[in-house]
């Protein structure tokens, strides 16, 4: 007999995006369960070592930001085509980059989250689902195993979420097209001893990029190199790597001892929609790219915060299931942007002579104020703009953090995120239009009266004017702004939002 257990939501894979999202359906105090084949959260291999702006923001709007920036390294780490893009002089809190590798990432999520009560499924595997009108049935195994080694276990769930990496067993079997760019070149990277004292430093070639560096300890080294060929599959073996050594520097300098050995390339490919009826789709699940830029992690982390509270308002009830199709609208064009993004910066790392040419003339002009703010922005993330129609020059755009007073004492405008619910941030009168017909979403939609007095500045786009008030959705996100005696458009943004007034 099979044993079903009940979720309104199961999230298929606990990587950054399955935390992040399980996370922020448990602030939404929705049932959330993840599945996930690892026994623990060690990874295997080397992945993502670094944190941009915006996703530092998104975890300071969750009043867990100090946890990253405690174990890692604040820096400018970001960067198109390996030219640095310096951000110090954004109008954000946050204008730097965090360096700190995926594994502590995870970790800390997977404490977070832990916290939260979400409980995680490990060991097992999703090897089918089947979705009807009302939920999906998922069925589990033992990782490795065949149906029915996991116990005869399976899930049902009002919504099944695959944040299950490229090859994404949920996609596929959702059937969702996965769309794009074949790899024109591989690369291994890895972590291992050498005999031998190794040519430290980066070196381009025809193909792209090769890179030895010694580890913090001096005594180990990462090693990024392209292969001759094009190799498909994330399963080097110590000979892949000794040979792609000895083609670029001559000789494998003794490698040895190999902690991490996998394989990444710059195909880049984008599912088609991002939800199949009671299915979704987020992170490399939803599209996979070269790490140039360090994009994946960070746009995984943010798809996540824009889906959660929107599922948890369909799930409660609050909101028409149409506004999960808002989901796919504004992040696939986020997702698209970043793919040309490393197609370009692929192509741009290769190193004959006529591509160091054009890296060159680029260089230059990134060196230029503004054409420097606009990559900046597009990599950190902090200029990121959801098309919600005409209006304010915030809408759509991140609420910046500004340094609030109200009357029990001074308030950071994040601080007001903290357990993942919209608000409405009055900048005057508490009895203004404005604030007043706030009333039938009163209790799904926090009110704080506040004052600012400074401008309000935006990576990128500059000052804008001060509005009288501002509807902030839980992502962060303005879904409107402006005059305090605009009590229509507010109420028609919040019923778009947050439901139709009770």
């Amino acid at each position: 007999m099979t044993d079903v257990t009940k979720h309104a939501v199961v999230i298929v894979g606990a990587g950054p995006t399955g935390l992040m999202l399980a996370a922020e359906l448990a602030l939404a105090k929705v049932d959330v369960a993840l599945v996930e084949r690892r026994e623990s959260q060690a990874l295997a291999g080397v992945r993502a070592g670094g944190l941009h702006s915006r996703t530092i923001e998104v975890l300071d709007q969750r009043g867990v930001a100090d946890r990253f920036l405690a174990q890692g390294k604040v820096m400018q780490v970001g960067g198109f085509a390996m030219i640095p893009l310096d951000i110090s002089d954004f109008p954000t809190r946050h204008n730097y980059g965090l360096a700190l590798r995926q594994e502590s990432i995870e970790r800390i999520l997977a404490t977070w989250v832990c916290e939260l009560s979400v409980p995680i499924y490990r060991g097992l595997e999703v090897i089918g689902f089947a979705q009807d009108d009302s939920g999906v049935d998922v069925e589990l195994s033992s990782c490795g195993g065949s149906a029915g080694s996991g116990g005869g276990r399976s899930l049902r769930a009002q919504y099944l979420v695959g944040c299950d990496g490229g090859r994404s067993l949920i996609r596929k079997q959702a059937g969702i097209d996965f769309v794009g760019w074949e790899p024109s070149v591989s690369y291994l990277i890895a972590e291992a001893a050498m005999t031998e004292e190794p040519v430290c430093g980066i070196r381009r070639d025809e193909r792209g990029i090769n890179a030895v560096g010694k580890l913090e300890d001096g005594k180990r080294v990462r090693i990024v190199l392209n292969e001759p060929h094009v190799e498909q599959g994330d399963q080097p073996t110590l000979n892949d790597l000794r040979v792609a050594l000895s083609a670029v520097y001559g000789t494998d300098f003794g490698v040895h001892d190999v902690t991490s050995l996998s394989r990444f390339s710059d195909a880049a490919r984008q599912a088609a929609s991002y939800r199949e009826r009671r299915v979704l789709l987020a992170g490399d699940a939803a599209h996979v790219h070269s790490p140039a830029g360090g994009q994946g992690l960070n746009i995984g982390v943010q798809d996540a915060v824009n889906l959660g509270w929107k599922l948890a308002q369909v799930i409660r009830g609050r909101s028409p299931e149409s506004l999960l199709d808002t989901y796919q609208t504004e992040r696939h064009p986020i997702a698209a942007r970043v793919l040309k993004s490393t197609l370009a910066q692929t192509a741009l790392n290769r190193g004959d002579e006529r591509t160091k040419a054009l890296h060159e003339a680029l260089a230059e002009l990134l060196s230029l104020d503004e054409p420097r703010k606009r990559y900046a922005g597009a990599m950190s993330g902090l200029d990121v703009r959801y098309d919600l129609g005409a209006g304010h020059p915030l809408l759509g755009r991140r609420m910046p953090d500004l340094d609030l007073g109200t009357d029990s004492g001074p308030r950071r405008a994040f601080s007001l995120l903290h357990d993942a619910r919209p608000v409405l941030l009055n900048l005057a009168a508490p009895t203004t239009p404005a604030a007043l017909a706030l009333g039938p979403w009163a209790d799904r939609v926090g009110r704080v009266d506040a004052r600012y007095a400074g401008a309000w500045e935006l990576p990128v786009l500059g000052v804008v004017a001060a509005p009288g008030a501002v509807l902030i959705r839980p992502d962060g996100y303005v879904a409107w702004a402006g005059d305090v005696t605009d009590a229509p458009g507010l109420s028609d943004a919040l019923s778009t939002w947050f439901g139709p007034p009770m």
